[in-house]
């Protein structure tokens, strides 16, 4: 390797662990926040298992105020930018038990691993959920190029978590890249309540904020998917495997 690839290799790490500083920090911060009400959930009996189901709920909430908002698009030739301001409260809303139910597992010495697998499962239904409401609303409001960008956007989360589960399978670590979970239901929910907002405004490009949340998470999910893909094989090669 030359010198101007070591360069490049370790600027590469730096912007890496300086990244998962930042995102740490904030984490931490958050925890700070709402680890009171975490207290308070588990001196009330509260489950991590009911806190996942519940945030699933949610955002089965948020996936059908947004097919009702595309069906009603698609009756009246109007969008109801009301109903995409409450799917994108319901999705920040219930994204945050995403987080506390991992703090009540912890905090209350409740971690198990059938727990773990059953947050990941629901994490999936809820990202189906809420990206299949957002491409049946962007198909009924005659926007087809959103309905596909959403549709490549729900590829790209799907094997960002494949590629991590099958190269955990195979004994490796496997979490690299941009576009994670966090990122995506962030992009979603802001995307979708600015769209909203915008849309009651007046704005008559509201709906193309959302239109650029997809896209970017279509983007770069699928990027990270090929990233985590090419890490594991450089992984693999290394091992002899």
């Amino acid at each position: 390797m030359t010198d101007i690839e070591n360069m490049d290799a370790e600027t590469s790490a730096g912007i890496k662990q300086t990244a998962k500083r930042m995102r740490d920090a904030l984490q931490q911060g958050i925890y700070v926040v709402i680890n009171p009400f975490v207290r308070l959930m588990i001196r009330c009996g509260v489950t991590p298992n009911m806190v996942t189901t519940i945030g699933m709920l949610g955002n089965l909430a948020a996936a059908v105020v947004m097919v009702m908002a595309g069906y009603e698009a698609g009756q009246t030739g109007i969008i109801p930018y009301g109903k995409l301001t409450l799917a994108g409260f319901l999705i920040i809303g219930f994204s945050l038990f995403d987080m506390l139910d991992g703090q009540v597992a912890r905090l209350g010495n409740m971690t198990s691993t059938f727990g773990a697998m059953y947050d990941s499962v629901l994490d999936r239904y809820c990202e189906l959920l809420t990206l299949g409401g957002v491409s049946y609303f962007f198909l009924m409001a005659g926007n087809i190029w959103g309905a596909l960008v959403t549709y490549l956007a729900v590829i790209g989360s799907l094997m960002v978590s494949y590629v991590r589960a099958r190269a955990e399978g195979l004994g490796l670590e496997c979490k690299i890249g941009f576009m994670q979970r966090p990122e995506r239901v962030v992009v979603t929910a802001v995307c979708t309540l600015g769209a909203g907002i915008l849309g009651g405004y007046g704005v008559e490009w509201a709906d193309w904020v959302l239109f650029g949340g997809m896209a970017v998470i279509a983007i770069f999910a699928n990027l990270t998917a090929a990233a985590r893909i090419e890490y594991s094989r450089r992984q693999l090669q290394k091992s002899g495997k």
